[in-house]
């Protein structure tokens, strides 16, 4: 793996734990959802990340601030699934205050580096 600057960040690395901590969750997702909420929960997450590394190697100010609104658009993503996951019994509240911990810190990070980028 290229040893790229955007893996030092933290919201990058915040962003990485999101992805497991997804997949450990949908792992207990009923046979029936894999095509669907699963495999929309995991693409979401892994857009998170993959948004940001994306973002962080491009050059102009506009370009890196549209992959960081991307990525946290993904997030808002997230936090609607795991609302549906939730009122359909999927996942239980102590594993909603996990998922919503790392949402929550990667939110903030990612609307300070739009501002600051902005800049």
């Amino acid at each position: 793996m290229l040893k790229l600057s955007h893996k030092r960040l933290d919201v990058y690395q915040i962003s990485i734990k999101l992805v497991e901590e997804v997949y450990k969750q949908t792992e207990q997702f009923p046979v029936n959802e894999r095509y669907v909420l699963t495999n929309q929960l995991r693409r979401a997450a892994i857009s998170v990340c993959s948004n940001i590394a994306e973002g962080c190697a491009r050059k102009s100010k506009t370009e890196k601030v549209r992959f960081f609104e991307i990525s946290r658009s993904s997030l808002v993503e997230i936090d609607t699934q795991l609302e549906i996951s939730f009122i359909l019994q999927y996942l239980q509240n102590n594993h909603i205050k996990e998922l919503e911990s790392y949402l929550e810190r990667s939110f903030m990070m990612l609307s300070k580096m739009i501002e600051k980028t902005k800049e």
